[in-house]
């Protein structure tokens, strides 16, 4: 059959990872270097420096790892919890239940409060454990932010509420892989205590840096954390830290200079409009789906999620049969139902490196696979749908005003 990928581009609709611009692939397109020189020390320092104003916090101190979202959930466990530490810990979806599945493994007690897939963490139960916990058992809560499973977005505000109404000194421990840089998200004013996230979803980069920011509280708890770390240990990068060597090993310098690249971008969007545009191709998205007369999988419309939209089929159809229809035909790449949700939902990410055009085409490549599998949906629907809203709400290029 040869290598034809079909013409033009793919039409990358996943919840990461995402769309690289341009501008990132060629600030990548280098050559290796010495990772001691002058040059790499200072463009490290500016990366650290300008990280924090995405997780938008002061006191935080950024790790930038050469790893995944996963290395970066073992990261920010190991370093503030020991063996035997009770976790309550959010069971919403497919990624919240693999961290769980690591923090098991890692030899936590985990407190797993489980919700139905399409709801957000049940944050009622949560107030009953931290009221009843006198003697603050309960070391730290591990909440998904963002759960692209279900396009399910959680209130952390209202976690922050619960352990300041009982002055419980709990760590908060936030998987942010899929919302940074697309939701608004505040480490400080929200007080949370780790956060995590990945290159290759909001940041539009390549997968293979895991980013762990960690405030104050818990920078002290690593000092005491009795979990086994060698390569994620904060320790080794706070000494480099402070020599200003900064790498306790070899970097990845591309993603180094693409990172840079990447935020450059951000910044120059304007980071609020950067949260507008992701607010507004959901929206489009949304209103789309309900145009075809389909469901949103998340259930309530407070948690709809800025990054991806998971969209629920009939049952007579399984959606698993629109993601490979939709590629092979239509060279558009959508997100496969995962886990409980397998066959009965397929993803559509809007998250990343996107405009308003690149999203109406994506729309009107589900509308002619929903027709192909045999749903009956009006071509043009979702399309005019989301155009109307867009063609509205849509402001002008800044810089070309």
């Amino acid at each position: 059959m040869g290598h034809f990928y079909g013409h033009g581009r793919n039409h990358l609709f996943v919840p990461g990872p995402t769309n690289i611009p341009e501008e990132v692939i060629r600030a990548m397109n280098r050559n290796n270097e010495n990772h001691r020189s002058p040059v790499i020390t200072a463009l490290t320092k500016t990366l650290l420096d300008d990280i924090k104003k995405i997780f938008k916090t002061t006191s935080g101190i950024p790790f930038l790892i050469p790893t995944t979202g996963t290395g970066a959930w073992e990261s920010a466990l190991t370093n503030t919890c020991s063996p035997g530490d009770r976790i309550v810990s959010f069971l919403i979806g497919q990624f919240s239940f693999l961290w769980i599945e690591q923090q098991k493994q890692l030899n936590f007690n985990v407190d797993v409060v489980e919700s139905e897939w399409g709801q957000g963490a049940d944050l009622d139960i949560l107030a009953s454990k931290i009221a009843s916990d006198k003697t603050h058992t309960i070391k730290a809560l591990c909440i998904v932010h963002n759960e692209t499973t279900t396009g399910v977005t959680n209130d952390l505000t209202k976690v922050r509420k619960i352990l300041d109404e009982f002055n419980h000194p709990a760590l908060v421990i936030v998987d942010a892989v899929s919302s940074i840089g697309a939701l608004d998200f505040r480490m400080d004013e929200w007080g949370v205590d780790v956060v995590v996230t990945s290159s290759q979803k909001a940041l539009s980069l390549p997968t293979g840096m895991g980013i762990v920011c960690a405030g104050p509280k818990a920078i002290e708890a690593s000092k005491s954390a009795k979990s086994l770390r060698a390569f994620f240990n904060w320790n080794g990068y706070l000494k480099c830290y402070k020599s200003e060597t900064y790498w306790p090993y070899t970097p990845s310098i591309h993603l180094l200079y693409g990172l840079r690249a990447a935020l450059d971008l951000i910044f120059e969007e304007g980071y609020e409009n950067v949260i507008l545009r992701h607010n507004r191709l959901a929206k489009a998205t949304r209103l789309a789906v309900e145009a075809w007369g389909l469901k949103n999988c998340c259930q309530k419309e407070e948690c709809y999620s800025a990054s991806v939209t998971a969209v629920v089929v009939p049952p007579n159809i399984d959606s698993g049969e629109i993601v490979i229809k939709a590629w092979k035909k239509y060279n558009l790449s959508l997100g496969v139902g995962l886990n409980k949700v397998a066959g009965k939902v397929f993803r559509i990410g809007h998250i990343g490196h996107l405009n308003e055009l690149q999203l109406l085409g994506c729309l009107a490549g589900v509308e002619m696979t929903l027709k192909d599998v045999g749903y009956p949906v009006k071509l043009g629907s979702g399309v005019a749908a989301a155009s109307a809203y867009l063609q509205n709400n849509t402001p002008f290029i800044p810089s070309r005003i």
